[in-house]
């Protein structure tokens, strides 16, 4: 079969940052789907693996691409609850040959079925950016379904992939007042369309931003991008006893002793932990891929697909990985599977 992979860690302006090589065909093992890929999308997850993560050892390339939507081939010894024909979507594993390929295997727990009303492309917008958001919003900050009234969530980055999802399971699955931070006029749309009550500039110091608006103080704070940037402004506009969750990847990292004083509390959420460690809860991101299918089938949850670059292809994905290094995408960029 044929792919897009990195045989080393490179920047794009390398010619050989990402290739189309061959493999050969993959054969599922007992938890596995072999799934026919029929949509990606480009997540800075992408990026950070193609430009800076080293190839396993012994390996002579890596398959990119964490999302995807498609059609399962055939299903392993150990499968349920999946049957060949079956439309999927799913995020998959780190440390797995990723999606931009023609065939793909996935242990089954971390899949769900597709939403039935949606097509592959609107689909391939979501699983990772799901999954993160959800586990943010109610395993990390501990908000539960359709609570958190009287309290305030500062979103930074809302216009961005997991931003944009989890603006809309805020704001439709709880009682939170949602606040979005943007900086260009077409961000703020675009963050106000996905159902914030508020939206306040993140390039300005944000303390002072949510007080000048009268949104202070807030109670949590999902900081999905910028964190070092932002963190002094967020400790001084969290509420005592308030909640910080964070997924960007720091340089220098952060003095937590600056938490002491109000006994703000942090945490981490990266989604591909449950199935680095074989967790034993690993099977409740399938499980959550299909409460999050059931929510886009009635309406409650819409694709966060904001720009199609059409089939899978080496000029594509580069421009699909400098838009995502650019850090001015809103929403999902998707891309559809092989030709043919």
């Amino acid at each position: 079969m044929l792919a897009f992979a990195h045989r080393r860690p490179a920047p794009l302006s390398d010619a050989h940052a990402i290739e189309l090589i061959e493999r050969p065909d993959p054969v599922p093992g007992p938890h596995d789907l072999l799934v026919r890929v029929r949509a990606v999308s480009v997540n800075p997850v992408d990026v950070k693996v193609r430009a800076g993560m080293p190839l396993p050892e012994g390996a002579d390339a890596r398959v990119l691409g964490w999302d995807a939507a498609g059609t399962v081939l055939a299903v392993g010894d150990a499968v349920s609850g999946f049957a060949a024909g079956d439309r999927v979507w799913y995020a998959g594993a780190i440390d797995r040959p990723g999606s931009h390929a023609e065939r793909q295997l996935v242990d089954h727990r971390l899949v769900g079925h597709m939403p039935a009303s949606w097509g592959f492309d609107d689909a391939a917008a979501l699983p990772l950016t799901a999954i993160t958001a959800w586990e943010l919003l109610f395993d990390r900050l501990g908000v539960p379904r359709d609570g958190g009234a009287g309290q305030r969530l500062l979103v930074v980055g809302a216009a961005g992939g997991v931003g944009s999802v989890l603006v809309q399971l805020a704001r439709r699955l709880t009682r939170l007042e949602v606040i979005g931070t943007a900086s260009r006029p077409e961000s703020a749309a675009w963050v106000r369309e996905m159902g914030a009550h508020h939206v306040v500039d993140h390039s300005r110091p944000l303390d002072q931003a949510l007080a000048e608006a009268g949104l202070g103080p807030v109670h949590l704070v999902a900081s999905l991008t910028q964190t070092e940037q932002h963190y002094a402004a967020l400790v001084e506009a969290l509420a005592p006893q308030g909640r910080l969750a964070l997924i960007d990847d720091l340089a220098q990292g952060l003095d937590v002793r600056a938490l002491k004083r109000k006994s703000l509390s942090l945490h981490w959420e990266m989604m591909f932990t449950r199935s680095l460690y074989g967790t034993a809860d690993m099977a409740r991101q399938g499980a959550l891929l299909d409460e999050v299918a059931a929510l886009a089938d009635a309406g409650v949850l819409r694709s966060t697909r904001a720009r199609h670059l059409g089939a899978l292809g080496v000029d594509t994905l580069r421009e699909a990985h400098a838009q995502v290094e650019s850090g001015r995408t809103v929403g999902k960029i998707v891309l559809g599977g092989f030709p043919g």
